[in-house]
């Protein structure tokens, strides 16, 4: 298995597939590096020489924050919205979307698929 910026990539898989494994790569970025790098994006990954990887390893660390350093980033600025107590930091504390998106319907997976049914005011009267 091939080891970049800490994530192993999967071996049968084409390297422009593979590399999007690593937090902070997406397919676009993916291509770029192969180009930069003058690797063939259709080769599987397995069948990478020691020079290739090394190369796209170098391009990755070196030009691009990916993995710890852009979750550090990342969760750095939640903490600063947070302390500033500004309306995404506030969302984020309670756990609600936080760009704008509709609450009434369609925030199950931030809310934590919460389903709450409506219940009528009536309470029922108990039987003697």
């Amino acid at each position: 298995m091939v080891r970049i910026a800490g994530v192993n990539i999967p071996d049968k898989k084409r390297i422009d597939f593979s590399l999007p494994y690593i937090y902070g790569v997406g397919r676009s970025l993916a291509k770029r590096v192969l180009n930069e790098a003058k690797v063939d994006a259709n080769k599987l990954t397995n069948a990478l020489t020691a020079e290739e990887v090394n190369r796209i390893r170098s391009i990755l660390e070196g030009n691009y924050q990916v993995e710890g350093d852009l979750k550090r980033l990342v969760s750095s600025n939640i903490k600063r919205l947070r302390d500033i107590k500004s309306y995404r930091g506030v969302r984020h504390m309670k756990g609600l979307p936080s760009k704008g998106q509709r609450t009434k319907t369609n925030s199950r997976t931030r809310r934590g698929n919460v389903r709450r049914t409506t219940i009528s005011g009536k309470r029922k009267v108990e039987k003697k």
